[in-house]
């Protein structure tokens, strides 16, 4: 499913002022068009709304890839300000995030690894969005998930080139859900896109076949 305001979803107009409780009600209202209870699979901002959907709903399993933990982004805000001053002081001035991906360069720096080639990069970059400036202040400070603790199965995956997030903020991630992290070898922020996306597919598939048995 698309959150709103993304993909071919609509909504893309009042993108900016959306709020994590807008994308949970998505969230919701697919999964009363499913019926039985999902499994749930999200990256970054997607796995942020599924930490607040498991709040308050029990699903058989979830995954979040590479998804910031319930402490939030700050951390990782201060790295962009620090590496970008520029880029942090358009976004802030603009209220938009699409100044962090405004150039190939920057959208390879905080997504891709260094070896996906130039072609399917700029593929990637070319459907590239905004999104939601208060959302994003829901994942700084104002709307941090309270993890439930051993309700749902959960398997918590980061990547080892990840730009955006670091390594002890996916183990934080996995020990608030009682959980143990796993990093993914040379594979960045985007594991879906990226060259090895297969190895992440599959210890995803492995690890729901386990919960089988």
């Amino acid at each position: 499913m698309n959150l709103r305001g993304h993909g071919n979803s609509g909504g893309r107009r009042s993108l900016r002022w959306t709020r994590i409780a807008d994308y949970l009600e998505d969230v919701g209202n697919a999964a009363q068009q499913v019926g039985d209870p999902p499994v749930l699979i999200g990256h970054s901002l997607g796995g942020f709304v599924i930490e607040k959907y498991l709040e308050t709903h029990s699903v058989p399993a979830a995954v979040l890839l590479t998804t910031p933990p319930p402490s939030g982004l700050l951390p990782a805000t201060l790295r962009i300000a620090r590496r970008h001053p520029l880029v942090f002081a358009r976004i802030n001035l603009t209220l938009s995030l699409f100044p962090l991906v405004a150039t190939p360069a920057l959208a390879r720096e905080a997504f891709f690894s260094k070896d996906l080639p130039e072609e399917q990069l700029l593929e990637y970059w070319g459907q590239m969005q905004d999104d939601s400036f208060l959302g994003f202040l829901d994942m700084v400070m104002l709307d941090l998930p309270k993890p439930p603790k051993g309700r749902t199965p959960v398997l918590v995956l980061g990547a080892a080139l990840d730009s955006m997030l670091n390594p002890s903020e996916i183990h934080a991630t996995a020990r608030a859900y009682d959980t143990e992290a796993e990093i993914i070898a040379n594979v960045a922020h985007n594991v879906m896109l990226e060259l090895r996306w297969q190895t992440v597919a599959d210890r995803i598939l492995m690890w729901l076949r386990e919960l089988e048995h």
